[in-house]
């Protein structure tokens, strides 16, 4: 078992979600429902994924659990471009968060090659 807290990508990974949370805020509330819960749950599905995969044994597990949080990140900045280009939210800082999305899918992919030539 790893102690993931100590790992970057878990920390920034953490401090997205917040960021995030925070912005969510500001969506019309029609998006209740719809973005903001997108957003949020692929945000928290993040460092989710990366918690629950230092607790398996094998590496492949690990690397699966790792997977999926790559997939969440991609599909987290899928979202923020959407409510970017609908205009729901400030356009900067919904930026930063797409910026901070693509170095946290980088960190995970070499995490991950790390991981998979050991």
């Amino acid at each position: 078992m790893k102690d993931f807290k100590k790992l970057n990508v878990w920390q920034r990974s953490i401090e997205l979600v917040a960021s995030v949370y925070k912005i969510s805020k500001d969506f019309p509330i029609e998006e209740k429902y719809g973005l903001i819960s997108q957003i949020t749950r692929s945000a928290v599905s993040i460092p989710s994924n990366i918690a629950e995969g230092s607790s398996r044994f094998s590496e492949k597990d690990y690397f699966r659990f790792l997977e999926i949080a790559l997939g969440s990140v991609f599909e987290l900045e899928t979202q923020l471009i959407i409510a970017n280009k609908l205009e729901i939210a400030n356009s900067i800082e919904l930026t930063k968060l797409i910026e901070e999305a693509k170095t946290i899918q980088k960190m995970l992919s070499g995490f991950m090659s790390k991981l998979k030539r050991s």
